[in-house]
């Protein structure tokens, strides 16, 4: 199999990556980055791209595309710039994806996306999946996970203060939305959900994951 993925150099999408490399099943993995990963291995193709440009995308293709970009509104510095990486670089992705014949995409979204939300974050992301619902793949997985666990190249303090209040919670006070998602458990199920996918329209939340 030949796998696609954009966001690898992200918290989730570099374990879906080493997953990927290490997986038996994909003999060629193509990584669409900004900046490099920093790793080596005969499968792995590395492209430099600018998502701003578009003459990169007629080579995202193969099997599956997984879609991990993502960013923080501090990082980003505005809400619309945000919204161009999350959403619009994300879409643009998917849509060569999908007129490329890539049959399977994964997305990793966040638990309560919703395109009606009063919330920016969620209304981003659910605005994400409804379109990339409307594109021809025939397997379509999104992941929603909670409050995610893994050690980050840079810090998000949000997250971190997050986490150590979900940890001093009572068990029977955590809705299954606010259980915190390991990074590494989340890539691995991406992989392993790639290699034998379900045509049509798949939403796992954290209580799947």
């Amino acid at each position: 199999m030949e796998a696609n993925l954009i966001g690898a150099t992200g918290l989730v999408g570099h374990h879906i990556l080493l997953n990927l490399l290490d997986s038996t099943e994909f003999h060629k993995v193509n990584v669409f980055t900004r900046r490099p990963t920093g790793l080596s291995h005969p499968k792995l193709r590395e492209i430099l791209v600018d998502f701003e440009d578009s003459s990169w995308l007629g080579q995202v293709s193969g099997d599956v595309l997984f879609s991990a970009l993502g960013t923080t509104l501090k990082a980003a510095g505005s809400k619309e710039n945000q919204y161009k990486v999350d959403h619009d670089y994300q879409y643009k992705v998917a849509m060569a994806a999908a007129l490329n014949h890539v049959k399977t995409y994964i997305l990793i979204s966040s638990v309560n996306a919703d395109s009606h939300s009063s919330f920016f974050y969620l209304k981003m992301k659910g605005e994400l999946e409804q379109k990339v619902k409307k594109l021809p793949f025939k397997s379509i997985y999104f992941l929603r996970p909670g409050p995610l666990k893994g050690q980050r190249s840079k810090e998000r303090m949000g997250e971190k203060i997050l986490q150590k209040l979900l940890n001093w919670m009572p068990d029977f006070l955590l809705t299954d939305s606010m259980r915190s998602v390991e990074a590494t458990h989340l890539a691995v199920k991406c992989v392993q959900i790639s290699q034998v996918p379900k045509q049509g329209i798949h939403v796992l939340g954290p209580q799947d994951i």
